[in-house]
């Protein structure tokens, strides 16, 4: 004897239902909206923390240099050049501009 089907069973399902795909997306938007700020945020803090850090190893040649030729570089290129600063002289990581050599105070400007 074979036995048909019930009326009451119910077909096996294929796939999410829209209940649990809701779910699902929710909880992504909950983890995108903590994670997305904290990235953001420490890129910049990044940025800003490079930028100090270049102006410092800029001003330390450029004391080396005035210490060693007494007389302060007319430009930050000559820094590389004359062998006091390692690599070519990168641009400022917050703002994307070259650093610039203040003739009045001998410093990088901020």
């Amino acid at each position: 004897m074979t036995s048909t089907p019930s009326v009451y069973q119910r077909p096996k399902r294929r796939g999410f239902s829209l209940l649990e795909l809701l779910a699902v997306v929710t909880i992504m938007g909950i983890i995108a909206a903590i994670v997305v700020p904290r990235l953001t945020y420490s890129t910049t803090t990044a940025k800003q923390n490079g930028e100090l850090q270049y102006r410092a190893d800029l001003n330390n040649a450029i004391e080396k240099y005035y210490f060693d030729k007494s007389v302060f570089p007319p430009d930050l290129d000559t820094l590389y050049t004359d062998g006091y600063y390692p690599t070519p002289i990168p641009n400022n990581p917050v703002t994307n501009v070259p650093f610039v050599l203040d003739p009045a105070s001998n410093r990088v400007k901020i």
